[in-house]
């Protein structure tokens, strides 16, 4: 009974470790064009600062590696080349995400 109960609770130690290690990955997004100014904003629970084409979260969550937090970044900050965290998006998964892209002219882009 011990030993199961030992068992149990590595387990437990172990799969939330796992979980804290794969949070802790960084997304980094590349732009298609530089933001006129540094920003910064939260999307997908993680806050990202953008500079010139690059904008990176370091403190994620597991939600912020989905293609929602690529469109609310492209909605912020433009259109996404390149969005990689546990793994990088897909040209399909890019193209949806930019749907959401503002235009870098319009009044959203400048604040």
């Amino acid at each position: 009974m011990k030993l199961h109960t030992l068992a149990a609770a590595c387990a437990a130690v172990f799969s939330l470790s796992a979980t804290a290690a794969l949070a802790a990955e960084p997304v980094v997004v590349k732009l298609q064009a530089p933001v006129a100014q540094p920003v910064k904003f939260i999307a997908g629970g993680a806050v990202f600062d953008c500079q010139a084409d690059t904008c990176v979260a370091n403190a994620t969550t597991s939600n912020t590696f989905g293609a929602d937090t690529c469109k609310a970044v492209a909605a912020k900050v433009g259109a996404v080349a390149n969005f990689t965290g546990r793994r990088a998006l897909d040209d399909a998964r890019l193209a949806q995400c930019n749907v959401a892209a503002i235009a870098p002219n319009s009044a959203l882009a400048k604040r």
